[in-house]
């Protein structure tokens, strides 16, 4: 494996990890988390490109932040239309 594939599995296993738990702490499906995830962009947008911060704070941290940010984008999104 090269570091790049390796650098990518781990940015996908920590953006599977953050997506689930916050979906168990909202207690909704990782199905239904991971699109409203995508909807607005933050899994590309904040999960892979944030990830050297990110994975460095504990996983109560990350979901939080995670479903604090989701939330404020949502609010955002719907204020501009």
């Amino acid at each position: 494996m090269t570091e790049q594939q390796t650098d990518t599995y781990r940015k996908v296993h920590f953006a599977v990890m953050a997506i689930e738990a916050s979906a168990k702490k909202q207690s909704m499906s990782g199905q239904m988390m991971h699109k409203r995830l995508k909807a607005q962009g933050l899994i590309h947008g904040r999960l892979f490109r944030h990830y050297e911060m990110l994975h460095t704070q504990s996983l109560d941290w990350v979901i939080e932040d995670t479903i604090e940010t989701l939330n404020n984008w949502e609010k955002e999104s719907k204020e501009v239309l």
